[in-house]
């Protein structure tokens, strides 16, 4: 069971402090899980590529890299207005991702520290990279003249509880999902350095390498457990869980063209990349995933994102509430049903593609 609990705080934000984006189903969330079912995995199948992996968190391979050079002193007043824009408003969506992904790791090292230090020390590192990437965001977006309180988010947002496999699971894809958007990202300006407008980029490299650090974490942790990968229960929830990030991604993905084009990549082929990538990184911990070749795939999911796009365009109307309603409604039931179709196209049985490789 999914339940939300708020936080309504009334706090007045300074100047200069960006006023956080109207919570949607597409806005990133803050998670609370079952912290004692965390305290109780029996982590022995994995055990020894945990610890392996924990010495990789402790030898801190990026410790020196989030650190601002003289790249940075210089204005950015000459970006294009709807580049400029959209380019904040991808560092926002990336620092409150970032920043959740630091609150959750930071009180699950906090609950585990005293019965089951292995996974307490790898969260509490985790949280140190997460709070890296957040902070490092942030001050991109002071470059703009604008930055996030973080504090502030963290008493006026809406906590999201998931239970613990939820959780693995939505972690384990949001990571690598932001591996293959980074390193897609760095190729494309690697080989067309002249649409690179901002250092951030330069970072992207390095930067990934967190992501897919943590996300062989949750791997581990899945496959440490059989109920999330060896039952249909597993394979409903992978398909799930693939098919809401997918969706998520090419939703956000497509509100932002113009950042897209910024950096001369196409959003759609972009959009399509990285989530033919991720589901075949994912083939590798889950038991299912989805036939992203269908020929019915990718038209399904232009579906959902042009009608959002036609939503977003709607909400900026200054028609009456009643009316927008009624004109989103069928917009709505469009992507739900596209996206009903979506997952009950045929899966791949990830299990027995892993033992004919093996």
């Amino acid at each position: 069971m999914v339940s939300t609990l708020s936080k309504p705080v009334a706090v007045e934000l300074k100047p200069g402090i960006k006023a956080p984006v109207q919570e949607t189903i597409l806005t990133p969330r803050f998670y609370i899980t079952d912290f004692e079912a965390a305290a109780n995995l029996n982590l022995s199948a994995q055990e020894e590529e945990l610890q392996a992996m924990l010495e990789e968190m402790r030898n801190d391979y990026n410790r020196h890299h989030f650190t601002r050079d003289e790249s940075f002193q210089q204005s950015w007043d000459h970006l294009d207005a709807d580049a400029r824009q959209g380019f904040i408003d991808y560092l926002e969506r990336s620092c409150v991702s970032e920043f959740s992904g630091f609150l959750l790791f930071k009180e699950l090292s906090r609950k585990l520290k005293g019965c089951n230090p292995l996974l307490s020390e790898i969260f509490h590192l985790m949280a140190r990279d997460e709070a890296r990437h957040a902070g490092f965001l942030n001050k991109a977006m002071a470059d703009f003249n604008l930055s996030l309180d973080l504090g502030h988010l963290t008493k006026t947002r809406t906590y999201t509880f998931f239970p613990l496999a939820w959780v693995i699971y939505t972690v384990y894809l949001s990571e690598k999902i932001g591996y293959w958007l980074y390193i897609i990202i760095f190729r494309h300006l690697e080989k067309h350095p002249e649409n690179q407008f901002y250092p951030l980029f330069n970072y992207f490299e390095s930067w990934c390498q967190d992501e897919n650090r943590h996300g062989d974490i949750f791997k581990a942790l899945l496959r440490s457990q059989p109920g999330l990968w060896n039952n249909w229960k597993a394979r409903f929830w992978s398909r799930f869980f693939l098919l809401t990030v997918f969706a998520t991604h090419s939703l956000t993905v497509h509100e932002r063209t113009n950042f897209y084009d910024s950096l001369g990549i196409n959003a759609t082929e972009f959009d399509q990349a990285v989530i033919r990538e991720t589901n075949a990184t994912a083939a590798r911990a889950f038991p299912s995933v989805l036939d992203t070749e269908h020929p019915d795939f990718y038209p399904r999911l232009r579906r959902c994102w042009e009608s959002n796009l036609k939503i977003a365009k709607i909400n900026e109307s200054d028609r009456l509430v009643v009316l927008k309603f009624l004109q989103k409604l069928p917009l709505q039931l469009s992507i739900f049903g596209h996206l009903f179709r979506l997952f009950w196209i045929k899966p791949i049985d990830a299990e027995a593609l892993r033992e004919v490789v093996l």
